[in-house]
């Protein structure tokens, strides 16, 4: 039984973005299949998921925060301003020019730009020959930050679009996020040299994107029949965007690199750090907090979910095939 799961668990984790994108048109097909995720259910499924992303860091990974701030506080400073940044020019700063974005894409978008760095970045990191202590280390720190920072970038960029519970939200964040992380690394401190534990580790990565899959199902469950009253044309205005901000996010990381003089390990970290959000925060966060004055916004935060894998993989490869060098590691 432990060998099949672990099988499933490496499947998973090689195939999570077809595996999501699986579920999104399955669940749209039968909407309701996830009908049960929502609320309360929502949040402790992305709880879930945050205590693996805990299970996962060492005393190791705090020692390069300490060692490598300078790194750290770059690449998290491009990670809170980019993005939130692309995200509002998308949206907001095209309306000057005339051109009318609705108001759930806006507020969708922004949210996802303010969120912390995805957990699956550190596999991407690794797959591009990046710098995977680099890449730990920023997410560590965006979602260490993300409880105070993203409710006030919100609150700053989607203010005038929609009433925004900063306060709510914070709490939120700190306890789907911030708290199950620090259960998960200090349960890895103090058990991780248990046998049982590191078995129990090995397999997380299977219900950590079986969680994922959830909270998008749940998504679409919930915004069926309001998606089909909106039309194609408002899910390919969805995805334009999600797709603009995700790449300008990979490019303008990538120059920041570029700007500080970083290494080509790096170089190519920072890029898929900042191109890279934790949408399933942002997804639950847009349930939680929009679902009643503006619904629609989860859908480009779903939408990000699965395409920040699929673009993040596509990223890795490319970067890889470039070169035939080892995996590098360092600075």
């Amino acid at each position: 039984m432990y060998n099949l799961l672990l099988r499933a668990s490496h499947w998973l984790s090689t195939y999570t973005s077809w595996f999501i994108i699986a579920v999104a048109l399955l669940t749209y097909f039968v909407p309701g299949l996830f009908s049960w995720v929502h609320g309360t259910t929502q949040s402790c499924i992305l709880g879930f998921i945050m205590l693996t992303m805990g299970l996962t860091l060492t005393m190791q990974d705090m020692k390069v925060l300490a060692a490598r701030p300078w790194d750290i506080l770059i690449g998290t400073c491009a990670q809170f301003s980019l993005m939130p940044l692309i995200a509002w020019s998308l949206t907001v700063g095209v309306g000057y020019l005339g051109v009318a974005i609705p108001k759930p894409v806006i507020v969708g978008i922004i949210l996802v730009g303010c969120c912390p760095g995805g957990v699956s970045s550190n596999i991407m990191s690794y797959l591009c020959r990046g710098d995977v202590a680099f890449s730990v280390g920023m997410t560590t720190a965006s979602t260490l930050l993300a409880p105070v920072v993203t409710p006030l970038l919100v609150l700053w960029l989607a203010g005038e679009q929609v009433e925004v519970d900063a306060l709510g939200m914070f709490l939120n964040i700190l306890i789907v996020t911030l708290m199950p992380v620090t259960i998960g690394f200090f349960a890895n401190l103090f058990y991780g040299g248990n046998a049982r534990f590191k078995r129990a580790q090995a397999v997380m990565p299977a219900f950590s994107v079986l969680g994922l899959a959830c909270i998008v199902g749940g998504v679409i469950s919930a915004v069926h029949d309001k998606l089909l009253s909106e039309g194609v044309a408002f899910f390919l205005m969805v995805f334009a965007v999600v797709l603009a901000h995700n790449s300008l996010g990979y490019l303008a990381g990538y120059s920041v690199g570029r700007m500080f003089r970083f290494s080509k390990a790096k170089n190519r970290t920072i890029s898929i750090e900042v191109g890279m959000q934790n949408a399933g925060l942002a997804t639950v966060l847009a349930s939680t907090f929009f679902a009643a004055t503006c619904p629609l916004a989860v859908i480009p935060c779903a939408l990000s979910c699965a395409w920040h894998s699929i673009s993040g993989t596509i990223l890795a490869t490319w970067f890889r095939n470039r070169d035939g060098k080892e995996p590098s590691q360092g600075n």
